[in-house]
C-alpha cells in the first residue's frame, strides 16, 4: 500500500497564514489611525494660519498712525471652527518710533496638545 498526499492545505498552514494576514491587517489599521490624526492636524495649522493671515492683513491696511496700530499687548475673542477653539493675541511695537512698528500675531490652540503659531510683519508710514 502506498501512502500518497492529499493535494490541498493542512489546518496548521491555514493558521499560520490566518496569524500573518492578521498582523498585517493591524498594522495597516494603525497607519490608518495616524493618518487621521495628522489630517486633524493639518486642518488645524491651516486653520490658525489662515486666521493670523488675516488679521495682519486686516490691521496693516490701517493708516500708521490710526489708533489700531498703537503699541500694546491685547488679547481677542475666542475663535471656534470645527470645533477646535483657537486663542488669539496680538503685540504691536514701536520699534522705531514714528518709522516702523512691528506687529506679532499668536494663535493657540489644543487639541490634546497645546499648539501655537506666531507670525510677524512690520509697517512704515
Amino acid at each position: 500500500m502506498k501512502l500518497t498526499r492529499s493535494k490541498g492545505f493542512s489546518l496548521i498552514e491555514v493558521l499560520v497564514g490566518l496569524v500573518l494576514l492578521g498582523v498585517g491587517l493591524l498594522g495597516i489599521a494603525r497607519l490608518q489611525v495616524i493618518s487621521i490624526r495628522g489630517n486633524f492636524f493639518s486642518n488645524s495649522l491651516m486653520q490658525a494660519t489662515y486666521i493670523a493671515q488675516d488679521r495682519l492683513e486686516f490691521l496693516r491696511n490701517f493708516p500708521f498712525d490710526s489708533d489700531q496700530l498703537k503699541a500694546t499687548r491685547y488679547n481677542e475673542e475666542t475663535t471656534t471652527i470645527a470645533g477646535v477653539a483657537y486663542s488669539r493675541e496680538c503685540t504691536i511695537t514701536d520699534t522705531i518710533p514714528n518709522e516702523l512698528k512691528t506687529i506679532a500675531y499668536t494663535v493657540a490652540w489644543n487639541d490634546g496638545t497645546n499648539h501655537r503659531i506666531a507670525f510677524t510683519t512690520r509697517r512704515t508710514p
